[in-house]
């Protein structure tokens, strides 16, 4: 005869980690059509004489097979590291602003 025990393991709440609020949901789609609009309007500045023949459905799958990507895994990540670091800068100054009213 075999017996099983069993143990409950109770987790304590710990504090979340301390991590940088993101960009709001706003920032975020402002930072993608940065991202889009030039790459879109370069895009068919640059394929529109070669794709002119072509259907305007297929024109357009050809275009966002390069646009998207590139926006995707290039210009939004940088544009969001810009962001933070700007953010990041606003928030050191405001902190130096506060700490010289109170002194």
């Amino acid at each position: 005869m075999t017996t099983q025990t069993t143990t409950e393991v109770t987790l304590e709440p710990t504090a979340p980690a301390a991590r940088p609020q993101g960009p709001s949901v706003h920032m975020r789609a402002l930072i993608t059509w940065l991202a889009i609009f030039p790459l879109v309007s370069i895009g068919m500045l640059l394929l529109g004489p070669i794709m002119e023949p072509l259907h305007p459905v297929l024109r357009a799958l050809i275009l966002t097979a390069f646009v998207v990507p590139t926006a995707v895994y290039f210009v939004v990540p940088r544009l969001m590291a810009g962001h933070g670091a700007v953010s990041r800068k606003a928030v050191e100054r405001a902190a130096q602003r506060a700490a010289r009213k109170s002194a």
